[in-house]
């Protein structure tokens, strides 16, 4: 199974593309898509639907993680990666894949096993999942990654129910 991890940003939109196999974690590709700030709003927003079609297109995923939005404060800012995240939903829902949402406490627990793990953590665990020489950059990035990990791990995804016909077809 091929597994689309997002994470939503406006300035930057974490992306990672993970093979999941019988248990086994394979990293495909990964990195960022940018906007620049003195872009208008409708040009950032497409510049990333258009780099999530291209990924998608590139690397064929079966399904996508997702992650959810957790804002304390600002109000402003919730809203335009709110419109983001919802380019990802479409972008994702567009081309037919099934999308796990996961909050950030779900995918810290799911890759350290504890849900107030720091960013530290969670980086490290990535990298060594995915038997990573370093940890990816920017950290947009690995977010992308650890929600990947995160939907194989859920027993709710698709992932769990395919990698266990494999092994009965064995």
């Amino acid at each position: 199974m091929r597994i689309l991890g997002i994470d939503p940003g406006y300035a930057i939109m974490g992306w990672g593309i993970v093979d999941y196999i019988g248990n086994r974690f394979t990293p495909v590709a990964y990195g960022s898509l940018e906007t620049d700030a003195h872009t208008p709003a409708e040009d950032r927003l497409l510049k990333l639907y258009d780099g999530l079609i291209e990924i998608i297109n590139r690397y064929s995923p079966d399904e996508a993680a997702v992650e959810e939005l957790f804002f304390n404060n600002n109000a402003k800012t919730a809203i335009i990666v709110g419109e983001a995240r919802g380019i990802a939903l479409l972008a994702c829902r567009q081309n037919n894949l099934a999308i796990g949402e996961y909050t950030p406490l779900q995918i810290k627990q799911s890759l350290v096993g504890y849900g107030r793990a720091d960013k530290k953590q969670v980086q490290q665990m990535v990298k060594t999942i995915l038997n990573l020489e370093k940890v990816p950059k920017p950290d947009d990035t690995a977010d992308a990654l650890a929600a990947c990990i995160c939907h194989a791990h859920s027993s709710g995804s698709r992932a769990r129910v395919r990698n266990a016909e494999l092994r009965i077809n064995r």
